[in-house]
């Protein structure tokens, strides 16, 4: 997978919504699984949701099931993360993955080929 871009990062309200967007370059990203990660201040990265090469399967953490939504435009090279009902407990740096097993939901920072620079969102109470 060539380059990550994260957009859609911001400072919001607890129980409002916002949507981060991932563009890739690369002629393979309809062929590879995607995956968004985040990392809070002084925590390690942490799996959020993962999504299939086709985007008909998704995984999420326990911590935003429910809340998040995965999905991806393959046409726009695009996967997106649909955040709704936004905690305090959310603020951290989001970022885009692609795994280097390109069929399989990276779940792990060591199953992750490529990151993107990272979109802060901070979410107050």
């Amino acid at each position: 997978q060539g380059q990550l871009i994260e957009s859609g990062g911001g400072l919001v309200q607890a129980g409002t919504s916002l949507r981060l967007s991932c563009a890739a370059s690369g002629r393979t990203f309809s062929h590879s699984a995607m995956g968004w990660f985040r990392q809070a201040p002084g925590k390690e990265r942490e799996f959020i949701a993962g999504i299939s090469p086709s985007g008909g399967s998704t995984n999420y953490a326990d911590s935003v099931k429910d809340r998040f939504t995965i999905f991806r435009d393959n046409t726009k090279n695009t996967v997106y993360l649909q955040m709704n009902s936004l905690k305090p407990e959310d603020t951290a740096v989001y970022y885009c993955a692609a795994p280097r097993v390109l069929m399989h939901i990276p779940r792990s920072p060591s199953t992750v080929a490529s990151w993107g620079q990272g979109t802060q969102v901070t979410v107050s109470s």
